[in-house]
């Protein structure tokens, strides 16, 4: 008996499976949304044997809304499908046998990162791309890749232990502000980045469109968002036990923090320049937002007039210095090395458009963001308390971490930039809330069991003096 062999899928064939695979895929950016379509934009061939074969997709998902997204699908195809891969298989087209050919996602796949590797390396890319390399870069050849297992809103391999290759999946066409900053940041010395060695772009709709980077691997680092989970893990234990406080106190790390994120700020500011602009229309925004998310999560209507007024006491501080910031900082944006803090991800929020994304802002909304999630970590991880008693010296406990920490981030950006987030208190804490409404709508989208977390947040908030 001889081995199937490769079967190839039609155009169709393909956007039909992709229409159903698409929306379970953790990096897809239309949660709960209806799909209508997906209609193939591009389709290169990346190598084609009897047995195994590789594609490289553009895609447009359109939705029954009417409007549209661009997402990037690399995809393989095997006659047999390795369990390994099994998790990452699309459907089978309805009534198809088991001798039918396998897709999946490419980039789980050894073979399949070893073709972009190769042509990272050379600089034999396919199709209509170019491979740009910052001056000085020799990529190396031969290295072999392994897919990160944290899938986020792209997909990450890492090359030989040395180089991280980022795919972004959805596409929006424009200069993707993760290359854009890290350039200007690598150009300026900065420390507290990974520098960028080169990136892959594409001509989309008549403009210059980001695909994919690829920058120094922060080898033997750990997430910020992991460390500080473990701090709190060990606070709220010696809670139950009744014990002194002994676990790993976290603040050091967080003012070590603060000053990285504060190297990064006057840096951008440099580089990139400031300007100066009007809280009121800042706020503007924020309102905005909150009423939007109100016609989302009813449970906001109760706390609404409350932000609103915080918002008021902050439009009410003039103007303010604005520049390129970050955007979406927070502990899971943050790596330590064995040597110091790095920030990562500087795309900004994923529900702004690219122009949104590369607007100016104040420095102080990449410092909320980051005292929003010293809230997250501390309170994520209550639970049910063996007594009322026991309830309250955990969450005593675990607001004093959050407190704690957060003074030591602002201490360590205080230390490098000489400014205190805290002397601007209203529009910090109006930055925080408007964090806080972004963090409801996700959490009712995605994780509604933790939604009680923000709205948690923004009572303490809106109550405090």
């Amino acid at each position: 008996m001889t081995d199937p062999q490769l079967q190839h899928y039609s155009d169709a064939e393909l956007e039909t499976l992709l229409a159903e695979w698409l929306p379970h895929q953790r990096w897809f950016a239309a949660k709960g949304r209806t799909v209508a379509a997906v209609r193939i934009m591009l389709r290169e061939h990346l190598t084609d044997t009897p047995a195994f074969g590789a594609d490289h997709l553009l895609v447009t998902v359109e939705f029954e809304s009417g409007d549209e997204q661009l997402y990037q699908v690399p995809l393989g195809y095997r006659t047999h499908l390795p369990d390994e891969l099994a998790h990452w298989a699309l459907p089978r087209p309805d009534g198809s046998g088991d001798d039918r050919t396998h897709a999946y996602d490419g980039l789980r796949d050894q073979e399949i990162i070893d073709l972009y590797a190769h042509s990272i390396a050379t600089g034999q890319v396919y199709g209509p791309v170019e491979l740009h390399t910052v001056p000085g870069t020799v990529l190396e050849e031969g290295l072999r890749g392994r897919a990160l297992s944290a899938e986020q809103s792209n997909t990450s391999v890492v090359l030989g232990e040395q180089l991280l290759l980022k795919l972004f999946r959805r596409i929006t066409p424009g200069v993707n502000p993760d290359v854009e900053l890290h350039l200007a940041l690598g150009e300026a010395g900065c420390r507290s980045v990974a520098p960028v060695r080169a990136w892959i772009d594409a001509e989309i709709g008549g403009v210059r469109t980001t695909l994919a980077m690829v920058q120094d691997f922060a080898a033997n680092s750990a997430d910020g968002w992991s460390m500080a989970l473990g701090s709190v893990r060990d606070l709220l234990l010696e809670a139950d036990l009744r014990a002194d406080e002994v676990g790993t106190d976290f603040a050091g790390e967080s003012q070590r923090m603060g000053a990285a994120v504060a190297e990064v700020h006057a840096l951008l500011a440099q580089s990139l320049g400031t300007s100066q602009r009007d809280v009121g229309d800042i706020v503007d925004g924020m309102l905005r937002r909150l009423e939007a998310a109100g016609a989302v999560v009813p449970e906001l209507a109760e706390v609404a007039p409350a932000v609103r007024a915080r918002f008021a006491e902050a439009a009410a501080t003039g103007t303010t210095t604005v520049q390129r910031v970050h955007g979406d900082l927070h502990l899971g944006q943050v790596l330590r090395t064995p040597e110091h803090w790095l920030l990562i991800d500087f795309e900004g929020e994923p529900a702004k458009s690219l122009d949104e994304r590369r607007e100016p802002d104040s420095a102080l909304r990449d410092v909320a963001g980051m005292l929003r999630s010293f809230d997250y970590a501390a309170h994520h991880s209550l639970h049910d308390a063996a007594s009322e008693a026991a309830a309250a010296q955990r969450e005593f406990r675990a607001q004093e971490w959050a407190q704690r920490n957060s003074a030591a981030f602002c201490d360590g950006y205080a230390s490098e930039s000489g400014v205190d987030p805290r002397e601007f208190a209203a529009l910090l804490r109006a930055y925080e809330l408007d964090k806080a409404v972004y963090e409801v709508v996700y959490e009712a989208r995605h994780r509604p069991q933790w939604i009680r977390l923000p709205l948690n947040a923004i009572r303490r908030m809106t109550q405090a003096d």
